[in-house]
């Protein structure tokens, strides 16, 4: 009866066009009305309680770094590397492309950020060179899901904060499937590139590389003094967040000098609204993540898939299928909020690590990002590579097979996830 009446109601919410927070708030109202606790306190309580937390303080922090980066001449800096690296082999500028996407994802945490930059810098050049524009846009779009898995990363912020794990080891648990997936990428790229007939880039002297990278080192130094001061714990994932904000800052006004005292206001601004829309969802859901607990929603989950939990990998297939339907229509963030209170102590109660279930989840809910009917990405790769949706969806496809594999072997293989955070850690 709980577990009908929380999805029922959801669903409603949703299928009325009501916002995904407000959804969320009535969800839980409605949850405590069926238990008899309803209380306007209590729900102001939860609003207030969620964004009082010290580890949240990282959100708008690296949202304002993103900003910074983009508008600083960092992600710039970052692309030209990439391309004296890699730019003069036959589809380069795919390469390019995934190269930059692995890199912008060490710096900015944010898939919407990074599918913004590599299309305004990227899309351009690629159909100028004679790739198809939906291959390049798919290609763009799905480089760009690498921004929450690699750290830093915003939704291993959220998920660490909604489901009480260390957010410093889900950082570190996703730098290996991350470089994977960008791996799977470049094996798709390799036998898609191939239908498009490009003329190759010159090949750049090892002088040009040197001068590429002395150019973008600044930027390349912000990932290595992240990883590394959390790595030996000079650092917190909080004041992780407030070293990059203030780096960032510093090479954009006093190293590169492309952006100005005068500049800053606007970029705060923007950095301001999208956090507020973040926080404002982590708020609401922290009604009904309190109903969840309070009405012991997971134990009644664990009671209806009773007959996987001796079975760990039929049983993480079947929630990665779940949380693949939920991405589909909903964004990353309130998946997260939604399903990680749910399902993560159903996989503890199921004897599987919480931390490698962790990136599985955030992989899954990546892969969503570009996912129709919504694809949160997908949308800012259209707007700002002006191209139609569905053609993109189209463009997407290969690489989002690859994706899903690296997933499911992922599944098949938890060592991979596991064995590179041991050796991370120790």
């Amino acid at each position: 009866m709980t577990i009908g009446l929380f999805l029922g109601t959801l669903i409603a919410m949703i299928g009325i066009g009501a916002p995904i927070a407000y959804a969320l708030i009535v969800t839980g109202a409605a949850l405590m009305w069926q238990m008899g606790l309803f209380d306007g306190q209590i729900i102001a309580q939860n609003l207030l309680n969620a964004v009082d937390s010290f580890p949240m303080v990282a959100i708008p922090l690296f949202i304002l770094a993103g900003e910074v980066m983009n508008a600083g001449g960092l992600s710039r800096r970052i692309v030209d590397l990439a391309r004296a690296l890699v730019g003069h082999h036959r589809g380069g500028l795919g390469y390019v492309t995934i190269f930059a996407g692995v890199l912008l994802s060490s710096l900015s945490g944010s898939a919407l950020a990074d599918a913004a930059s590599l299309s305004a810098l990227l899309l351009p050049m690629m159909v100028a060179a004679g790739h198809a524009r939906e291959r390049s846009g798919g290609l763009i779009a799905a480089s760009a899901i690498i921004g929450p898995i690699i750290p830093p990363s915003i939704g291993f912020i959220v998920f660490g904060v909604a489901t009480n794990l260390s957010i410093s080891k889900l950082f570190m648990a996703g730098i290996a499937p991350g470089l994977m997936i960008g791996l799977a990428l470049c094996i798709a790229w390799f036998f898609v590139s191939r239908r498009d007939d490009v003329a190759t880039a010159p090949k750049v002297g090892a002088r040009e590389r040197l001068r590429a990278f002395g150019r973008s080192l600044w930027a390349l130094m912000l990932p290595v003094i992240i990883i590394v001061g959390l790595r030996f714990g000079i650092v917190t994932p909080t004041e992780a967040a407030a070293v990059a904000a203030v780096y960032a800052l510093f090479v954009a006004l006093v190293v590169y000098r492309e952006l100005s005292w005068r500049d800053l206001p606007d970029l705060v601004l923007d950095a301001g609204k999208t956090a507020a829309g973040v926080m404002f969802l982590v708020a609401a859901a922290a009604i009904p993540a309190w109903m969840i607990s309070v009405a012991d929603i997971p134990g009644q989950l664990v009671d209806l898939i009773e007959p996987l939990m001796g079975n760990q990998t039929l049983l993480i297939v079947v929630l990665m299928l779940l949380i693949l339907m939920v991405g589909t229509a909903m964004d990353l963030t309130p998946t997260i909020l939604l399903l990680g209170p749910i399902l993560v102590p159903v996989v503890i109660e199921a004897g599987i690590d919480p931390i490698y279930f962790g990136v599985l989840f955030m992989i899954n809910c990546s892969i969503g990002l570009i996912t129709p009917p919504v694809g949160t990405v997908l949308n800012v790769v259209c707007a700002v590579g002006r191209l139609d949706y569905e053609a993109l969806v189209r463009g997407t496809l290969p690489f989002l097979l690859a994706q899903v594999a690296v997933l499911f072997l992922l599944i098949l293989f938890p060592a991979l996830v596991t064995q590179p955070l041991q050796w991370l850690l120790h």
